[in-house]
């Protein structure tokens, strides 16, 4: 019987109580987060939140992907860890601290950075990606993926005070996608984005991981208000918000041949 199928138990109900109460959401909502698989790619600042809230909301398994280990300027930001975790791998310390969160949700680290055919597989097995990278090169192999496996793709960025964070469900025939927004450039640089040559504003990462976190949980659990279509950029410093609109670019080369029109099943805005 698949999880989704079964009654929540008394100690399910207690502890997802909260969620339950939500006229939104419900039982039935709570149990398809139980049920899902969420891929994580990165587990930095904003993965740090982002993991957090989706393994307390009790995603039934969440696939960490992230090769480093974690040093001491993380710690400046990365909130799942501790002075004493200096030197061990990031996805497996935040599994340890997702099972002592929660220890139904079933975390899968995965010590490499996903490419090529691997990241396909994860991309294709995920029901929401979570792109908490640090870099343009993962992003837009996380969104070609996404958009050819028509898996929503909850993109996050935090840079200096500045932060940003969208929606790319492709679910629906007429979502946007990352290189609408930014097209791809192989001439520019494609390496990290400058935490660590321009610094970081630490309480911005939780911001904007949290968001990624969710709209996860909306895209989910079929609520609607995802920010499909919308940028929100969020000036730190004077916590100025700015939403901005997206459409289709028709010319653009990674989702320009996808049907235009009706919503995807299961997909809700």
């Amino acid at each position: 019987m698949a999880l989704h199928d079964q009654e929540l138990g008394d100690a399910q109900l207690l502890r997802y109580s909260r969620h339950i109460l939500l006229d939104e959401l419900g039982i039935e909502a709570q149990r398809r987060i139980l049920s899902a698989r969420v891929l994580i790619v990165g587990a930095g600042g904003l993965g740090c939140p982002a993991a957090l809230y989706l393994g307390a909301s009790g995603v039934g398994r969440i696939v960490i992907a992230d090769p480093d280990r974690i040093e001491l300027t993380n710690l400046q930001r990365q909130i799942l860890y501790r002075t004493s975790d200096l030197g061990r791998f990031k996805a497996e310390q935040a599994g340890a601290q997702l099972f002592e969160l929660n220890p139904e949700v079933q975390c899968e680290p995965l010590i490499e950075h996903l490419s090529g055919e691997r990241l396909e597989a994860e991309v294709g097995k995920a029901d929401a990606v979570l792109d908490c990278s640090d870099n343009f090169a993962t992003r837009h192999a996380l969104n070609r993926a996404c958009a050819a496996r028509q898996k929503p793709l909850i993109s996050g960025a935090a840079s200096r005070f500045d932060g940003q964070i969208t929606v790319f469900d492709f679910r629906r025939d007429d979502a946007p996608c990352y290189a609408c927004l930014f097209p791809e450039n192989p001439g520019v640089d494609s390496g990290p984005e400058n935490c660590a040559t321009m610094g970081v504003f630490a309480p911005l990462t939780g911001i904007i991981g949290t968001m990624q976190a969710a709209e996860a949980l909306k895209c989910l659990a079929g609520l609607p208000g995802t920010l499909n279509g919308r940028l929100l950029l969020l000036e730190a410093q004077t916590m100025q918000w700015q939403s901005i609109g997206m459409e289709r670019d028709p010319a653009c080369p990674v989702c320009a041949t996808r049907a235009l029109g009706r919503p995807e099943r299961g997909a809700r805005t």
